[in-house]
């Protein structure tokens, strides 16, 4: 198995999945990708499973040498990845070489960044089912915690990407919007919040706060006023808005606690989710509601935007540039990259 070696460790740089479900009731988190259709768009770039192992960093990514032939792909955020000191494109694989040097600028827009290699992604022991990372009770990953100077990330090795020239997509678009619409749906509380504070969270801007991480989103704006009624905790959901007893909107977010007991007002649609996380605090936030089969067509159909991709990367693999075919031959490799 091959590695790749952690030159400076960004901000936040972690092991990520789609996340370590079934295990909430025992108390642990689910993680996984914060973006999570920017993870999948990663792995779909290089030829993995969408649920293969990427890394996540936030604002600034790391500064890696590779330390044999691979394949990668770079997608989130804005953020500026450069090769050897060229720059790269965010949605479009390349290949590196043993010796080659990634580095980022901080995010020119968004919050969060992946990188995707080959051959089956990034290959840290799994634990639960997962490799994502739970650094706030020291989970998976590698070794519970967020990368550092020094660190060797297991990967394997590749020589072979088809049609390489035709993988990249237009799919990487960051909000830049000053003003965002979010889409919800009612929550489990909704009907105890007052007509006022419904009206008022549904009308008023919001932005997200300098308390902002995995684990969760607080948004700043004007305070809802909150129900009396005490509540039992119970189960969280991704994207649910809980509002406190001071009445601020809090966003759950991957690295969420598994039980809360604010109440929650509504719960994101899972289709924004990946834009809302890669909002900024400069961004003003509108919350709109929608029905149950509103939230499930846009979701379906940004499922279809990934299938479509994959259907035309499995249909592109013949086209020339074909990537070479045998591990014994790098220098056909470098040389048929070289001319592409």
């Amino acid at each position: 198995m091959a590695q790749f070696e952690i030159l400076a460790g960004g901000l936040a740089t972690t092991v990520q999945d789609t996340g370590r479900r079934g295990y909430q009731a025992q108390g642990i988190p689910v993680s996984g990708a914060t973006d999570l259709f920017a993870h999948q768009l990663a792995n779909l770039l290089v030829n993995n499973p969408v649920t293969a192992a990427t890394l996540e960093f936030m604002l600034l990514g790391p500064k890696i040498k590779f330390n044999c032939h691979t394949f990668i792909a770079v997608t989130g955020g804005a953020s500026n990845p450069c090769l050897n000191g060229k720059d790269l494109s965010r949605g479009k694989a390349y290949a590196v070489h043993c010796g080659d040097i990634l580095s980022f600028s901080p995010m020119a827009a968004g919050r969060f960044g992946y990188l995707a290699l080959a051959a089956g992604g990034i290959l840290t022991a799994p634990l639960l089912q997962s490799r994502s990372t739970t650094v706030k009770i020291s989970l998976g990953g590698y070794h519970g915690r967020k990368l550092a100077q020094g660190d060797l990330i297991p990967h394997n090795e590749c020589f072979q990407m088809p049609s390489l020239a035709f993988r990249q997509t237009n799919l990487t678009a960051i909000s830049q919007n000053k003003t965002v619409n979010v889409r919800f749906m009612q929550g489990p509380q909704w009907q105890l919040f007052s007509t006022e504070a419904q009206a008022a969270f549904t009308t008023k801007l919001f932005n997200i706060s300098p308390q902002a991480d995995r684990m969760g989103y607080r948004l700043a704006g004007d305070n809802l006023p909150v129900p009396n009624k005490n509540m039992l905790s119970e189960g969280t959901v991704l994207g649910n808005i809980q509002i406190t007893r001071a009445g601020e909107p809090i966003v759950l977010l991957t690295d969420r606690q598994t039980a809360g007991g604010y109440p929650v007002i509504g719960t994101i649609i899972a289709a924004d989710l990946s834009m809302f996380t890669q909002l900024t605090s400069e961004q003003k936030i509108h919350f709109k509601q929608v029905t149950l089969a509103t939230a499930t067509q846009a979701l379906e159909n940004q499922r279809a935007s990934l299938k479509k991709l994959a259907v035309e990367f499995k249909e592109l693999r013949y086209q020339q540039p074909l990537g070479p075919a045998r591990k014994a031959a790098p220098k056909i490799t470098k040389l048929i990259i070289q001319n592409q």
